[in-house]
């Protein structure tokens, strides 16, 4: 990231005079964070790092942030960490403006307007912690009273591991199965793949210190995708060792400095990971030791032609050869070419050169590749090919973690009365028949976050009456937007714990004032980059400049009280007697003592000296606290050969694993197989639901004759969406190819522009399945024909004077691609869908 001293100076600048601006202290990243200091002091002041961590995407990076005269001024990677090496990617730095952004939340504060929706002034008005606690607490026991503990619902966003206290505890001690959380918008379908071949429900590490060749698909690891900073570091060096070859319809900036960069069709993912298989099968390619071969080490494998199971013996995979014959024999690179857009040399050239460095290779799953309406096997077809030439757990490929030796939380049974023990169903509709979500083989074992808001609109399974929402802002977030304005509308009693007045915040009945993650909360992360686990710290580096109280932990207790107060003292026992001081056995006596205590609990065998053979050795709390975080010893090569989580031990190519799992929803809802594909909006039948295999890409209904796919781009600055009030955020936006400073653009390829008489800076029309919006166009070569994309992040109609254009008319800064893409998913494995082409738009120049 290379900046000009001018261009900086000019984005603080524009800092401090947007500051300055209407009521609030004039606060930005170097201004004083006290009105009582003097105004150069801290200048010259002497100053220390402190740990914390950086929470601006799920790399999660240990961190250190320096304070100077209680001032938090800048921030780098934490010096111990073996993940990150000691950098943090540009995330990092713009947590400065929003720990002192004038636009924060500072005060508990009520609705005293009861009309609700956009542009509805809520008609704010300050009020005190008591009142606003009182005001929850009573809620929540009227609810139990009338024996409705079930209608409360807790709707969580991004999180630390603290997440158990409000998130699961609290839920469940006070009667509901209601815990949402924001998962499926996240990355679910991502999981799918490598879950229904090798048994793992996560993200992924990848070896790029030791790999020889990378292919990068729907995803840009120097921007996003979990473990930025190590990739940022070791991308220089594998770009002159091996190979980068980058799939994906735009041209990110991984693609920009890839050496080959395959701009593919959106949604025909599934279809240039099976020619690719057609290829390596078929020219004896795939690694051997880890797959096995043909008896008589004749290759059998010809185009089009079926093979007998018995002939192939295989040592560390399940189902090759069924593969083949089901799908692969019939997806050769001269029909993948003609649906993928990518040319037939260059599919046999990747897929030779991806073998001949395999097992040292790896192939890089994003969630561009998979959420999509049938991405799931899109997912199990990319992730088979690191089964097919051996780069799981192998060097240079695909790693899993190693073990992080925390504590979980105690179970809540004791806790639960009658009312709380009783089952009903959860709003967001998961398990039902159209909605599988099969997390880790469990029908309704996953969460579709996107269908709550429906669930809520149709009152199906019942009403939702009182709700909290924290760290999250599914209004702006989710696809089909305009459905969770009405549905948070339709909420009786709504309380949100934020840092921002969001577009969800402005749907709630009740505000409380969140701390800055990085820099004013307790909490915990865990995570892996770089073959080593960690687990980091996050802890109050400043003073908070309000009065603020944690959303995971203090919120939680401070709740817990006013219950017992009311007679309710299960959750407050639960927080006391579970949540002993681990050194002194002492039960938290106020709320300061229980958020120290409950993460002293989680992370005590990280430095009482029980787990010294598992990582970094650490003597004792003090010492943890002062350095921040704990790694991991390094991740064994081929640790789960021969013991993957699957139904038959191995990496399977025909999924045991898939078929238990749909088989058990289907009997569920007494129907077959094939019914719960169809319900599902997935075109497989028989056994091909249990193979990587082609679907078909699904288009929104009434949308198929528009002529351009639509395609949601994330930003390299986006702190999980957080960071749009910043200027800094603003300003820089120009660091994303092809997008612009201060601007919100639709990019089309210039040859598209042409042909619709478009020109750079034209307004134009974008009309989708869900409405028509008006955008500003910017041509550009880095994205393929017949698509047009945009980059989440803008269109914000609340958050802030920066993000929006005129926060108090609710006039929005751009266009929220969430307004243009409808809700749809992934059903199987409950994902939000995003890419792959569903939502289709037509362009005309205004």
């Amino acid at each position: 990231m290379r900046v000009r001293r001018r261009t900086f100076l000019k984005a603080s600048a524009a800092a401090g005079a947007l500051a300055g601006l209407g009521a609030g202290p004039a606060l930005n990243a170097f201004a004083d964070g006290r009105a009582d200091r003097r105004p150069n002091r801290a200048r010259y002041a002497p100053g220390s790092w402190v740990s914390t961590t950086c929470q601006g995407c799920t790399t999660w990076c240990p961190a250190e942030v320096f304070v100077q005269d209680g001032r938090a001024v800048k921030v780098r990677g934490n010096q111990h960490s073996k993940q990150n090496d000691g950098t943090l990617c540009p995330r990092g730095s713009l947590a400065l403006q929003q720990l002192y952004d004038p636009d924060r939340v500072k005060v508990p504060m009520k609705r005293t307007n009861t009309a609700k929706g956009r542009g509805v002034d809520p008609k704010w008005v300050p009020i005190s912690w008591d009142e606003a606690l009182d005001t929850i607490a009573d809620k929540i026991i009227a609810l139990r009273k009338n024996k409705e503990a079930h209608k409360y619902l807790l709707m969580r966003g991004r999180y630390t591991y603290m997440r158990d206290m409000i998130y699961d505890a609290m839920t469940k001690i006070i009667g509901s199965p209601n815990n949402i959380s924001h998962s499926a918008i996240c990355a679910e379908a991502e999981k799918f793949g490598p879950y229904y071949t090798e048994g793992m429900w996560g993200y992924r590490d990848y070896d790029i210190a030791n790999t020889k060749y990378a292919v990068i698909w729907g995803c840009d690891p120097l921007s996003s995708n979990r473990q930025v900073p190590a990739a940022i570091r070791r991308w220089g060096d594998l770009l002159d060792r091996g190979k980068v070859i980058a799939i994906d319809p735009q041209q990110h900036t991984t693609a920009n400095k890839a050496h080959k960069w395959l701009p593919i069709v959106p949604g025909q993912d599934g279809a240039l990971a099976l020619a690719f298989a057609h290829v390596i099968l078929k020219e004896g390619l795939w690694f051997k030791e880890f797959v096995g071969d043909f008896k008589d080490g004749k290759n059998l494998f010809a185009a089009g032609d079926k093979v007998d199971e018995e002939s192939f013996a295989e040592v560390h995979t399940h189902g090759l050869v069924k593969w083949w014959n089901l799908a692969v024999r019939r997806c050769n690179p001269e029909w993948a070419a003609k649906v993928t857009g990518i040319p037939v040399d260059d599919i046999y050239s990747v897929a030779r050169g991806m073998a001949e460095a395999a097992p040292n290779a790896m192939v890089w799953l994003g969630p561009g590749a998979c959420m999509q309406v049938r991405g799931a096997y899109a997912a199990l077809a990319i992730h088979a090919l690191n089964g097919l030439l051996g780069c799981v757990d192998n060097v240079g490929g695909t790693l899993d973690a190693s073990k992080i030796p925390v504590k979980k939380m105690p179970k809540v049974d004791a806790y639960k009365d009658e009312l709380a023990k009783q089952k009903h169903k959860k709003m967001d509709q998961r398990g039902y028949l159209e909605f599988p979500s099969l997390k880790k083989g469990k029908p309704g074992g996953g969460v579709v976050t996107n269908n709550l808001a429906d669930g809520i609109l149709n009152e199906d399974p019942y009403d939702v009456k009182v709700a909290i929402g924290y760290m999250n802002n599914f209004a702006f977030s989710c696809g089909g937007a305009a459905r969770w304005e009405k549905a948070l509308a339709k909420l009786p009693f709504f309380a949100h714990i934020t840092t921002h007045i969001s577009e969800t915040s402005q749907f709630a009945d009740i505000i409380l004032p969140a701390p800055t993650a990085m820099f004013e909360k307790w909490g915990w992360v865990k995570s892996k980059q770089n073959r080593h686990s960690f687990v980091s710290l996050l802890k109050p580096v400043v003073e908070p400049l309000w009065e603020v109280y944690g959303d995971e932990t203090a919120v939680p207790y401070l709740i817990a009280e006013k219950l017992a107060e009311r007679g309710f003292t299960n959750l407050l026992d639960f927080y006391k007697k579970e949540m002993k001081d681990p050194e002194t056995g002492a039960e938290p006596k106020n709320v300061s003592e229980f958020e120290v205590y409950a993460l002293k609990y989680y992370t005590k065998p990280l430095w009482d000296g029980s787990s010294k053979d598992l990582g970094d050795d650490i003597a004792g709390w003090d010492a943890f606290v002062e350095r921040g975080m704990w790694n991991s010893v390094p991740y064994a090569y081929k640790k789960r050969w021969g013991k993957f989580k699957t139904k038959t031990k191995k990496f399977e190519f025909f999924s045991e694993t898939l078929k238990k799992a749909l088989t058990a929803h289907a009997e569920k809802h007494k129907v077959s197989v094939d019914d719960v594909l169809k319900a599902t909006k997935y075109e497989a039948r028989g056994d091909y639901a249990f193979v990587p295999h082609y679907e078909e890409p699904y288009v929104v209904e009434g949308t198929e004759e528009y002529p351009f796919a639509f395609l949601d781009f994330k930003s390299r600055l986006n702190r999980e969406g957080r960071s749009a009030n910043s200027p800094w955020y603003m300003e820089f936006k120009r660091l994303d190819p092809g997008d612009e400073s201060w601007d919100d653009v639709l990019k089309l390829n210039p040859a598209d522009a042409r042909k619709l008489g478009i020109k750079a800076g034209d307004m134009v029309r974008v009309t989708s399945a869900t409405g028509t919006f008006t955008c500003k166009a910017k041509p550009w070569e880095g994205i393929r024909p017949g698509v047009a994309s945009k980059c989440f992040g803008q269109g914000h109609w609340a958050y802030g004077r920066v993000a929006s254009t005129d926060f108090a008319k609710a006039e929005a800064r751009g266009v929220n691609n969430n307004e243009i893409m409808p809700a749809e998913y992934d059903r199987l494995s409950g994902s939000t869908a995003r890419n792959g082409g569903f939502a289709r738009v037509k362009i005309t120049k205004v």
